[in-house]
């Protein structure tokens, strides 16, 4: 939540805010906060405003893996969405999937109630790193490396950034590969394999910034994030702040 938002449900005015602000009078994790606009979680961050303890409000953050057929959404009319896999004692207007993913792509979602959060991570200037574990019905070389590295440009002219692929089995009909990406088109992926000549068949998220996706955790299932994990999300509330 946003710091002022925080502040605000404290009853303290933006004057004030502003003032203490100025004043480095805001402290989060004992440093002077930079911005009001700042991304705050007072359930992994200490938020202190002049000397007091603000309690504010904890966040959901949930580690979801997404099965082929459904929907990245909160409701659909006619397709069964990821928040459907929910149960209802969880279930929340608050919550949506970080990114989306195609309905036939599997893998990796997190899924919260931060909303800037999920803004940032999705935002260019953080370059947010996703990786994908990818078959295409052809034959990948190491010449589409090379292509991916310098960045794929699409026929309409879309300059994609430089991607890593890595090629972990290869033949004229079937090859598999995992794939690098900082940003995130609109069906991006499909796009830049289709580029080169082949098209994916199976796509799947393994990694999303700092995040894996849990080996034991079958599709359509979910946990929420352990220690290690929701310490990454402090860590990046405090860089991207």
């Amino acid at each position: 939540m946003r710091l002022d938002n925080l502040l605000a449900q404290e009853k303290i005015s933006r004057k004030t805010m502003k003032q203490a602000l100025l004043k480095g009078e805001i402290l989060v994790d004992g440093c002077p906060a930079r911005s009001l606009a700042q991304n705050i979680d007072t359930g992994l961050q200490e938020l202190r405003f002049q000397s007091h303890i603000i309690q504010g409000y904890e966040h959901t953050y949930l580690m979801l893996h997404k099965p082929a057929g459904v929907v990245t959404a909160n409701k659909d009319k006619e397709l069964p969405t990821v928040m459907d896999l929910l149960p209802p004692d969880i279930q929340s207007d608050k919550l949506y999937a970080v990114g989306r993913l195609d309905r036939d792509t599997t893998g990796l979602l997190l899924v919260t109630d931060n909303g800037p959060l999920g803004f940032q991570l999705l935002h260019p200037q953080y370059h947010v790193d996703k990786t994908y574990q990818v078959e295409v019905n052809g034959l990948l070389t190491p010449d589409h490396i090379q292509t991916f590295q310098k960045g794929i440009v699409f026929l309409d002219g879309t300059i994609c950034k430089p991607a890593r692929l890595k090629i972990l089995s290869a033949s004229l009909s079937h090859s598999q590969a995992s794939i690098t990406i900082s940003e995130g088109k609109f069906h991006q992926v499909k796009k830049m394999f289709l580029s080169v000549g082949v098209k994916v068949t199976s796509l799947k998220r393994t990694h999303f910034g700092p995040w894996s996706l849990d080996e034991n955790l079958q599709e359509g299932d979910y946990r929420p994030l352990n220690s290690e994990e929701l310490t990454s999300i402090r860590d990046f509330l405090r860089k991207s702040g």
